[in-house]
């Protein structure tokens, strides 16, 4: 499916070979925030990785509502002057918003990504409240969320369930954030990187390199999120920068090197700026402050721009 959103680089077809190993399965001019990126280079190359700052609205806002909130972001951004350097944007509303989305989206300038929370490992049949990685691309998302620590935690998703997820992202041309990260009990017993790092083992468990360099890697610890706690800067970088090592020891340097990893836990813009200048941090997934189109740009007027 081509992507329908103008200014995001194009989704790459999933190969032949990963499909087999997978079958059966506020108007607000006076805001300064930085220039959406627009470029239409397929991946971020060795030395430039465009920072994406995404929001995970979560079971929050209905379609009316979300269309609100949705004109006023865009207005922040279509009103300001673009004079900092390249950053994506992207929301993942509530399902039943996505068509409001793709409309307010589609009736802009500005090139504002969006995605689903979640989705299901199959593409079509009798799963009762499934959403099919196909509904999904129909509606023009460029991204899903996959293995949440809420999808995970409250609705027990295991890590083979989020590898079939993430493949069935893949084969509809949909990018997955596979999320990753450790409970309080994990980190107070010194266990957080061997878990996190078994946890991305697991989610990219049978892609080829071509195919996992697509994704993009969310690491939330979960005694961070919604609880007020944040990370430190130096403890998001050392698991990114963990996570980045992993990866390209699974799937090669330039692949490593290339492949975006986000940090998401309580990111407000009061923290976002200590994040974000952290090397191997590429972006932040913000929770409850992205609800607020002004906190929320805000956010985003931090990213540092490509490396």
């Amino acid at each position: 499916m081509e992507n329908r959103r103008q200014g995001l680089p194009p989704v790459r077809k999933v190969t032949p070979e990963g499909e087999a190993a997978t079958s059966g399965r506020l108007a607000l001019a006076s805001l300064k925030v930085p220039a959406l990126h627009s470029s239409g280079a397929t991946v971020p190359t060795l030395s430039e990785r465009i920072p994406l700052i995404a929001g995970n609205w979560k079971m929050n806002l209905d379609h009316q509502k979300a269309a609100e909130v949705l004109q006023q972001l865009l207005a922040v951004f279509d009103d300001s002057r673009h004079d900092r350097m390249p950053v994506e944007v992207a929301v993942f509303p509530p399902f039943t918003a996505l068509p409001a989305t793709e409309l307010a989206v589609g009736d802009s300038t500005v090139p504002l990504a969006y995605g689903g929370q979640d989705l299901s490992p199959y593409d079509s049949g009798a799963y009762t409240g499934d959403i099919s990685g196909q509904f999904l691309a129909a509606l023009g998302c460029r991204y899903v969320l996959v293995g949440h620590s809420e999808r995970r935690s409250v609705h027990g998703e295991t890590d083979d369930v989020l590898n079939a997820k993430v493949i069935a992202a893949l084969r509809h041309e949909v990018v997955p954030v596979l999320c990753v990260g450790e409970t309080l009990e994990v980190r107070q017993a010194g266990k957080h990187f061997e878990h996190t790092l078994n946890q991305l083992r697991a989610g990219v468990k049978g892609l080829t390199s071509h195919e996992a360099g697509q994704l993009v890697i969310a690491y939330e610890p979960i005694w961070a999120i919604g609880t007020g706690a944040v990370a430190g800067p130096e403890d998001a970088q050392e698991m990114c920068k963990a996570l980045r090592t992993e990866f390209g020891r699974l799937f090669g340097p330039e692949q490593g090197q290339q492949v975006r990893f986000l940090y998401g836990g309580s990111v407000k813009a009061s923290n976002a700026s200590f994040i974000l200048n952290q090397p191997d941090v590429d972006g932040v997934l913000v929770g409850g402050a992205s609800l607020d189109p002004v906190e929320f740009a805000r956010i985003a007027g931090f990213a540092v721009g490509p490396r």
